[in-house]
């Protein structure tokens, strides 16, 4: 055995630190491993619309675009970006991090040039990749990460509404999900869920009715009862029967949640739907945009003992689907104008080619300039997935 065989790799030393020390091991295995000069740790905020440098005091520093310039450009296209500096003996790398398709920020790494050739930049990449495996475990046991990621405080019902996420984002070879809610510091009763298995996605999104705490307890039993069902092994609409069994038994009609129930058959595209209220799903195949159209059924809560049934549709390789909650296709602007299908078909035409993390946002975008400054009057969730599907994949 030779010695460096000895060497713990970077993840094992990772793993063996402190959840807070992760950001002083990392720039010190950079430094050993590649000379690095200076490390930072930048996390995409709950707005999407900076990235915040973690730091021990006050837990971050001077933030920097998430959409522009050589670090907010790595984490948009997801991507390195090597940047030249005004040191011709040094260059910045920008490095995403990301765990399973889940965006979480950026790694920056100020490096010799001489170590900024493409070989190294792979393995920074794997680096930044394993660091950010770490930062979502530490996220147990810390709050230095999650509160690097606040541009100000958040609501009590959006801290519970972000807590109850799964995450931001999902990618597999099938697929990649990427999602966007707003307010992102006050959210209240929106929400998206998901989980994978070897042969099928479930996907719900929920809009639990009312605003603030009420909405987001509403929204946490709902996605708890759903979750619980889903678990159980029983069939999707089984699963809307018990959580609209949950909901009313707590509440006894008076509160409900808009549900959709979305099941995919990652072999063969076909998907198996519920729609237990009011989120809306459009698809997006070459260049035509429909919605596929449901059978509206009762929200989760609404009356004792509703009865769902499943109704099915089919993906294809190359189809995206968009999911909107109330609080998209419902929001009126200042002047009456409701945002409406013919706003939402030109920000989906016009992104097609970005990513599905980078088209949700998009959306809200749009929407938030659609309002203007009055802002949004309720919450606005939105899932895009782009589906390659097994028939799609190249062999």
């Amino acid at each position: 055995m030779n010695a460096s065989d000895q060497v713990p790799s970077a993840e094992a030393q990772l793993r063996a630190v402190p959840p807070h020390a992760l950001v002083a091991t990392a720039a010190r295995l950079l430094a050993e491993r590649f000379g690095a000069l200076e490390t930072t740790i930048l996390l995409a905020d709950y707005g999407l619309t900076v990235l915040q440098p973690v730091t021990r005091l006050p837990n971050t520093g001077d933030p920097v675009s998430a959409h522009d310039g050589p670090a907010g450009t790595a984490f948009t296209s997801q991507a390195p970006v090597v940047e030249v500096t005004a040191d011709p003996d040094t260059q910045q790398v920008h490095l995403p991090v990301s765990v399973r398709g889940d965006r979480l920020g950026v790694l920056s790494v100020r490096v010799p040039t001489t170590s900024a050739d493409p070989r190294t930049v792979l393995r920074l990449g794997e680096f930044a990749s394993a660091l950010g495996h770490e930062i979502v475990t530490a996220g147990r046991d810390t709050d230095l990460y999650l509160m690097a990621r606040r541009t100000r405080r958040l609501t009590l019902a959006a801290e519970m509404q972000w807590q109850l996420l799964p995450g931001r984002g999902c990618a597999r070879d099938e697929y990649v999900l990427g999602a966007h809610l707003e307010p992102a510091y006050a959210i209240g009763g929106d929400n998206f869920d998901w989980s994978t298995s070897a042969d099928h996605l479930t996907l719900t999104v929920t809009d639990g009715m009312g605003q603030g705490i009420e909405a987001s307890l509403l929204t946490s039993l709902a996605v708890g009862a759903l979750r619980n069902a889903r678990r159980a092994g029983i069939g999707l609409a089984d699963q809307a029967c018990l959580a609209d069994q949950a909901v009313f038994a707590q509440y006894g009609g008076k509160r409900y949640a808009s549900t959709l129930l979305l099941r995919f058959d990652l072999a063969t595209g076909a998907v198996t739907a519920v729609d237990a209220g009011s989120p809306q799903i459009y698809r997006q195949r070459g260049a035509a945009i429909e919605r596929v159209e449901l059978e509206a059924q009762l929200p989760l809560g609404m009356f004792e003992e509703t009865q769902y049934e499943e109704q099915t549709f089919q993906v294809e390789a190359g189809d995206r689907l968009v999911v909107i909650s109330t609080g998209v296709h419902g929001t009126r602007s200042a002047t009456g104008e409701v945002f409406g299908e013919g706003v939402l078909r030109q920000i989906m035409g016009a992104t097609r080619q970005s990513s599905p993390h980078e088209a949700a946002r998009s959306v809200v975008a749009g929407l938030m300039e659609h309002v203007g400054e009055e802002g949004l009057g309720s919450d606005a969730a939105v899932v895009c997935l782009d589906w390659t599907g097994r028939e799609g994949r190249t062999a």
